[in-house]
């Protein structure tokens, strides 16, 4: 039982609603724009912020849905967080998109919201609140990775939920590599504006 599940968790992550939604309103493929993400940031640069509010709770959903049917049909801590990351997988390397997806950060955010509840709502708090001092949706994303392990372990959860959300935070950072390096030179686009094509 398991094993389907991480296989469905990896499945549902697949189903990237920025490329979806991108080529049906407007014809266009999200991944030839902007940065080339067909996650909630890159569909708000091509369609506007109205897509965004639907992809990024779309994409959420998923995360949440996953730990939801998984909590439902399994017992142990690990299986259900793998369920996690399967989903979390699937929505940056989606089978159905040509393993091109988006940084996975709303995703993310759903499976923590599923597993546990209060942290990631401080975590999304300080998302925001980055977000609205900086405009720079990618700096609150990593800063909002750096900082779920942190409040996990001083929660005091299991050490798999610990170690789960290490991995997970420097997997969100690494996806991240290339907004990192535009930060550095202050080329990082904010919200809103239209960044270059990456290379």
């Amino acid at each position: 039982m398991a094993v389907l599940l991480i296989i469905l968790s990896y499945l549902i992550g697949s189903v990237s609603f920025g490329y979806l939604i991108a080529k049906k309103t407007k014809g266009i493929d999200i991944r030839k724009i902007g940065s080339g993400s067909t996650g909630a940031t890159n569909t708000a640069r091509a369609l506007g912020l109205k897509f965004f509010v639907i992809v990024l709770i779309l994409d959420a959903l998923k995360g949440l849905l996953v730990i939801l049917l998984a909590s439902n049909y399994l017992e142990a801590n690990w299986a259900i967080l793998l369920c996690g990351g399967a989903v979390i997988i699937g929505h940056n390397w989606p089978i159905f998109s040509n393993f091109r997806g988006g940084r996975g950060v709303a995703t993310t955010f759903g499976v923590f919201l599923g597993i546990v509840p209060w942290p990631a709502l401080i975590v999304f708090g300080i998302f925001i609140l980055i977000i609205l001092c900086t405009r720079y949706v990618s700096l609150g994303s990593m800063v909002g990775a750096l900082a779920i392990p942190v409040v996990i372990i001083i929660k005091g959860y299991a050490w798999e939920y610990m170690v789960f959300s290490l991995a997970v935070s420097l997997l969100l950072l690494w996806r991240h590599k290339p907004n990192i390096r535009r930060l550095l030179k202050g080329e990082e686009a904010r919200f809103g504006e239209k960044p270059k094509p990456e290379i």
